[in-house]
C-alpha cells in the first residue's frame, strides 16, 4: 500500500456541516457561474466545474496524468494491475486483464444470477409487515450489490456483512481532523482484508473455477503470472468499488423516486426506468476526481504548470447547464442523462458501470412490479443519516404499498 500526499475536499469547498455535504449543489453552480477555474492557494491545486472542462481533464490523459505524488485518494494498492495511477498504454494491458468479465456479453450469463437476488430480497421485505417503515438502504441497496460482486468473484456471499463493513472503512471520507485515525483504521482493513482472501487465492490457483478470482490467478502479464499477493490487491479494489458505488445509487434511486413522486409514473411506464436511474447519477451522486498536469499547459485557457494537480468535480460538472437544459432540475424523461460524468470518462470509465446498470435496472424494475408505491417517511431529513464526514446515505427508512 502506498500513501499520497492528502488533498481535503473540504478545505476548498468550505463545505462542513452535514446539510451542506447533502446539497453542494449552490456551491457548484457559484464556481460554474463565477470561478469555473479556481487555484485553490491554501493547497495548491486547480479545481474546474464546468462539464467540458471536467471531461476534458478526465479524458485527455497526455495532458492530465494518473501518475501523481498527491491526491485526495491517498491510500492505492500497490500491485502491477492497479489501475488507478497510470495512463495507457500501460493502463491498456492492465485493464485487459479484468475488463472481459465485465463487458456486456459476459454479464449476459448474470443476469439469471442477479434475478435471483434480486428476487430473493424482494420475497423478504414482502414476507414483512409493512405497516411499519422498512430501511430501504439496509435491506436491499446494500445486500444487492455485494451478494453480485462476492459471486463474481469467487468469494463466499453468506460473507457479504464482513465485506461491506472492510468496503465502509476503505470508502471513509478523509477529513483533517481525523486523518491518522481513518488511516490506521483502513490500513488495519486492508490487512484483515487480505489475510482474508489469501488463501481463496490459493486455492483457486490450484482449483481453478469459473470467476474473476480464478481468471487472475491464470492471467498473464508482461509475460509472468500475477503473483497471490496482486490478485488480492485486485479482489480488495473490485469487492470494495463493486459494491458502495451501486449500493449509493440503488439508495439514491429510492430516494428520489419518492421524494418526487415519479414512482407510480415508472410503475406504468417501465420503459423508462433506465433513463431515470441515470438520472439519478445525474442529478445527485457526489464525485471527484484529481489528475496531474503533465506538461506545462493553457489547453484550459489558464496557465498550468507540470505536476500541479487538478481537481475535477463531476458531480458540478453533472448540472452545468451549457449541457444539460435545465440541469437543476430532476427529469425522468431528460433524454441525455446517460451524458453524466459519474463514471468518469475516456480511459479510466469506471470499469464496473455495466454490472452496476445491470443490477440497478433489475433491482428496480422487479421492485415496482412488486410493490405499488413508496413514500418517504414524515420528516426525513437525508442530512441527518449520512457517513461521517461524507454525503452518502446510511440508512433511508421509507413506507411501501402493496399491490392491492
Amino acid at each position: 500500500m502506498n500513501g499520497k500526499e492528502i488533498i481535503f475536499l473540504s478545505g476548498i469547498s468550505k463545505l462542513e456541516t452535514n446539510e451542506e455535504r447533502w446539497n453542494p449543489f449552490p456551491w457548484y453552480r457559484e464556481m460554474r457561474e463565477h470561478n469555473p477555474i479556481f487555484f485553490d492557494e491554501q493547497q495548491r491545486v486547480w479545481n474546474v466545474f464546468r462539464y467540458e472542462d471536467v471531461k476534458r481533464v478526465l479524458s485527455d490523459y497526455k495532458t492530465f496524468t494518473s501518475e501523481r505524488e498527491r491526491s485526495t485518494i491517498p491510500i492505492q494498492l500497490e500491485s502491477s494491475i492497479n489501475l488507478t495511477s497510470v495512463d495507457p498504454p500501460e493502463h491498456r494491458k492492465r485493464r485487459g486483464l479484468l475488463a472481459s468479465a465485465f463487458t456486456p456479453r459476459s454479464l449476459d450469463a448474470w443476469k439469471p444470477r442477479i434475478q435471483a437476488v434480486v428476487d430473493f430480497l424482494i420475497q423478504g421485505i414482502s414476507a414483512e409487515d409493512l405497516s411499519k417503515p422498512v430501511d430501504i438502504y439496509e435491506r436491499f441497496a446494500v445486500r444487492l450489490p455485494v451478494t453480485i460482486i462476492a459471486d463474481l468473484l469467487g468469494v463466499p456471499n453468506s460473507d457479504w456483512e464482513q465485506i461491506k463493513e472492510w468496503s465502509d472503512i476503505l470508502f471513509l471520507p478523509h477529513h483533517q481532523e481525523e486523518i491518522e485515525e481513518t488511516t490506521k483504521q483502513k490500513a488495519k482493513v486492508m490487512k484483515e482484508f487480505g489475510a482474508y482472501l489469501l488463501p481463496l487465492v490459493k486455492q483457486k490457483r490450484s482449483q481453478p473455477q469459473d470467476d474473476i478470482l480464478s481468471n487472475l490467478t491464470q492471467a498473464e502479464y508482461e509475460g509472468t503470472k500475477l503473483t497471490d499477493e496482486e490478485v488480492v490487491g485486485s479482489g480488495i479494489g473490485l469487492l470494495g468499488a463493486g459494491n458502495e458505488t451501486t449500493t449509493t445509487w440503488l439508495t439514491q434511486c429510492f430516494y428520489y423516486f419518492a421524494k418526487e413522486g415519479v414512482y407510480p409514473q415508472l410503475r406504468k411506464q417501465p420503459e423508462l426506468i433506465p433513463q431515470a436511474c441515470e438520472e439519478v447519477l445525474r442529478y445527485h451522486f457526489i464525485a471527484s476526481l484529481d489528475r496531474a498536469v503533465k506538461e506545462d499547459t493553457d489547453v484550459l485557457g489558464v496557465p498550468m504548470k507540470r505536476g500541479e494537480i487538478v481537481i475535477a468535480w463531476m458531480s458540478s460538472a453533472n448540472r452545468d447547464e451549457r449541457q444539460f437544459v435545465n440541469g437543476e432540475t430532476f427529469d425522468i424523461h431528460r433524454q441525455n442523462s446517460k451524458e453524466h460524468l459519474s463514471f468518469g470518462n475516456g480511459q479510466h470509465f469506471c470499469l464496473g458501470a455495466p454490472l452496476a446498470r445491470l443490477e440497478t435496472q433489475y433491482a428496480m424494475t422487479s421492485f415496482m412490479k412488486e410493490f405499488a408505491n413508496i413514500r418517504l417517511v414524515e420528516g426525513y431529513r437525508p442530512w441527518d443519516h449520512l457517513v461521517s464526514h461524507g454525503s452518502t446515505l446510511t440508512s433511508l427508512p421509507i413506507y411501501i404499498d402493496r399491490e392491492y
